[in-house]
């Protein structure tokens, strides 16, 4: 190769890591003043407060554990789907949740993206009934979003005039008006616990430990690091065609707090950290009711693999799909060491466990089959979008091997907690929450349901077997029988006008009991619902704007 090709080679290579560093030069600004105003420690050791040193006599609550994923795909199971790589990644501890229990064959979650959904399963309420519409995320980051990119067909949209009305950031979350399943459980005497991810507020007011939790070890914005970049125990996958994903390179840390103290390294894969410290809770209050909240962030970018996860996966070619394939793996040895913690300490027969995701798979991953059958993304209402697993196993009240086809949703842990616990839930307050305890314990399920999701103009009702999306942009709606159809393949809205009148009619009914927005969305992006980020635009693809 002559010198003026690698000269000119070498000029492009420069140049093009120059835009990435003006591009991205103020979010580093920004990680910056953030490390400095809230520096991160070394690693601290982490005590739970301990419990009575012998059980009370008596009969005694169950124990409640809630364990959430982090945008896990809805086949990313191989008890709900083929699993990563076509099964290549079994995940047997958490299918066994579904063998030894109940498992909802259509599971929903209460958003398409993470804080909203949180935020249903905290109060057993649509989150726009009190203004909590759209995740929780930095003007930085909405900015980096909304930037052009070249080679898009759909443009994402930024709207800067939108900024003043902005709250600071820690103020984005659950109001304190709220009755969150911690505290209603926390008055009935459980001991509550919350470890791993909160995204739910960092106000001194909207933290776990002033929402009920008597003891919290976390991250309270929406994604971290599992180790840091360069430590010899992980292994790193990064997409470079994904903001988000380069966003959190820079700005996350493989930092937690507890009880709102200040940060400090784990020290560990943290995956494996958090299934650790649950464990430690749960020996620490073997003698007392708890409720636990473990809400890993597994596996949500960056895509970082524990390095003997990463070696035992050999038999994945492609280097992404295995460090994500890792990751599960990971995730599924932290629900068997749970569950082992539960036996260990005779606390098996008296817990139930809730497992299930926060949304379906992203599509900023670029990984094609992590919702399939289904169609969507995160951030899309199509089902691979909202469709999440939805698990639930006690010993001795539910019977094994039980699949579920009553639509289930995140409202639900809500109203099936305070069922459990012997607590009312709030009758102040429009409530959307059902109790699911009694339909995996005999009792007939509903025949019918009716379902509402939301984020801005994006609008979407289910009503029995028949789903309509409305969109604003574009201009579309898509009816669907779900009996029929459960891919949603065939868009049947020109087909039943009558039908999408109807519909419609009960989405403004919906809309009209619901408050504006606590903030407003600064960036609308168009998700294609077929394809991932990093596939080629085509004028051919079906989009959403999804607004954040």
């Amino acid at each position: 190769m002559s010198k003026w090709r690698i000269a000119a080679g070498s000029a492009v290579v420069l140049l093009i890591g120059a835009f990435v560093a003006v591009k991205f030069f103020p979010i580093q600004i920004a990680a910056a003043i953030d490390k400095v105003r809230n520096p991160i420690a070394p690693t601290q050791t982490v005590t739970w407060e301990k419990g009575p040193t012998i059980p009370p006599a008596g009969e005694r609550p169950p124990n409640i554990i809630l364990i959430v994923a982090d945008d896990l795909g809805i086949n990313d199971l191989t008890s709900t789907g083929t699993g990563v790589a076509n099964g290549l990644v079994p995940t047997p501890n958490i299918d066994a949740l579904a063998k030894e229990g109940a498992q909802f064959s259509t599971g929903y979650a209460g958003n398409a993206t993470c804080s909203p959904s949180r935020a249903a399963l905290m109060t057993g309420r649509y989150p726009a009934r009190f203004g909590f519409e759209f995740t929780a995320v930095p003007k930085a980051f909405a900015r980096n979003l909304g930037a052009p990119v070249e080679g898009r067909l759909h443009q994402p949209i930024y709207h800067a005039d939108r900024e003043a009305e902005m709250p600071p950031m820690e103020n984005m979350g659950v109001p304190e008006d709220q009755i969150t399943i911690a505290e209603l459980l926390k008055g009935k005497g459980y001991r509550t616990l919350h470890v791993g991810k909160w995204h739910l507020g960092e106000a001194a007011k909207m933290r776990p430990e002033a929402q009920g939790f008597d003891e919290s070890l976390g991250i309270m914005f929406g994604a971290g690091k599992f180790l840091p970049d360069n430590h010899p125990d992980v292994v790193n996958a990064k997409l470079e065609f994904d903001p988000i994903d380069r966003f959190l390179w820079i700005y996350g840390t493989d930092a937690v707090q507890k009880n709102g103290g200040q940060r400090f390294h784990v020290g560990e894969y943290m995956t494996d950290y958090y299934t650790h410290q649950a464990v430690a809770a749960i020996e620490a209050n073997a003698n007392r009711p708890f409720f636990l909240y473990l809400a890993y962030n597994a596996p949500h970018t960056p895509l970082q693999a524990k390095r003997e996860d990463f070696d035992a996966l050999a038999g994945i070619k492609d280097h992404n799909t295995r460090v994500y394939g890792a990751m599960i793996r990971s995730l599924d040895r932290g629900v068997g060491e749970v569950v082992a913690a539960l036996k260990k300490n005779g606390l098996d027969e008296n817990t139930i466990i809730v497992f299930t995701s926060d949304n379906g798979g992203a599509w900023y991953v670029g990984l094609p089959g992590i919702n399939q059958p289904y169609r969507g993304w995160k951030a899309t209402f199509f089902e691979g979008g909202i469709r999440v697993p939805y698990l639930m196993r006690w010993p001795s009240k539910i019977s094994a091997g039980q699949k579920i086809t009553m639509p289930a949703h995140h409202l639900d842990f809500y109203g099936t907690a305070a069922a459990i616990a012997g607590a009312k839930v709030p009758g102040d307050r429009a409530m959307d929450t059902v109790n699911l305890l009694p339909f995996v314990t005999g009792t007939p399920q509903l025949a019918s349901r009716t379902l509402f999701w939301r984020s801005g103009a994006y609008r979407v009702v289910r009503q029995g077997d028949w789903k309509l999306q409305v969109a604003g942009n574009p201009n579309k709606a898509w009816l669907y029988n779900l009996a029929t159809d459960p891919t949603e393949r065939k868009n049947l809205a020109e087909a039943e006008p009558d039908r999408v009148a109807a519909m419609k009619a009960m989405l403004q009914a919906h809309d009209a009991e619901m408050p504006k927005p606590l903030w407003p969305a600064l960036v609308e992006d168009a998700i294609r619902i077929d394809v991932h980020l990093n596939a080629p635009w085509t004028p051919d693809q079906e989009y959403v704007y999804w607004a954040n």
